[in-house]
């Protein structure tokens, strides 16, 4: 973000969400030996159904997992985003994906592990 960055604008005359929390998994394939890589790649797509599945499973309601194509983080993936917060998220495993769902849809907080900050560039810890 920089100094001419827009934030979200709530006006009074909005309507409300129509999901409480909105999950945008990034599924994007690049092209086999991209330098990039992609998250399809480093196992996005099972990581993604099963975190639909298992907010199903635990009854989580108001939320929408979707898949969505490149979110521009590739390096960092498979990556994910929840709003209304804008949390990015580098889950490698479907444990990381429990304690996503747990810790900050269901309670509120923060998983800081798995958080990608703004200006990371390297690759997340494995």
């Amino acid at each position: 973000m920089n100094d001419q960055s827009i934030g979200a604008r709530v006006l009074s005359n909005d309507p409300a969400p129509y999901f409480d929390v909105h999950v945008f998994a990034c599924v994007n394939e690049r092209a086999e030996g991209h330098p990039r890589g992609s998250c399809k790649a480093r196992g996005a797509i099972p990581l993604r159904a099963y975190m639909k599945a298992r907010a199903d499973e635990l009854g989580i309601t108001g939320i929408r997992v979707n898949q969505s194509g490149c979110l521009d983080r590739c390096e960092l993936g498979p990556v994910l985003v929840i709003y209304p917060e804008g949390i990015w998220y580098a889950p490698r495993s479907r444990d990381d994906i429990d304690e996503i769902l747990n810790v900050h849809v269901m309670q509120g907080r923060r998983v800081t592990r798995l958080m990608l900050q703004p200006d990371q560039k390297l690759p997340a810890a494995e």
